[in-house]
């Protein structure tokens, strides 16, 4: 079985986001099915992008302020 895959690098590109924020996705273990492969993370290339945990926190906060 072949399987599509992308580095942090196609991801950033993909998801409109920068490498070092993929790359702490990454260590936050945000991103499911990631592998590291020589000094690269790859990950399939139907990978979602995980939520963005700051806006949620954002929201949460904007709420209650104005309660």
């Amino acid at each position: 079985m072949v399987v599509d895959i992308m580095t942090a690098k196609q991801a950033a590109t993909k998801w409109g986001i920068t490498t070092r924020r993929v790359n702490e996705l990454i260590r936050d273990g945000r991103i499911k099915d990631i592998q590291k492969v020589g000094s690269s993370w790859v990950m399939p290339a139907d990978t979602q992008k995980p939520t963005d945990l700051r806006k949620e926190r954002y929201k949460k906060t904007s709420r209650e302020e104005s309660e």
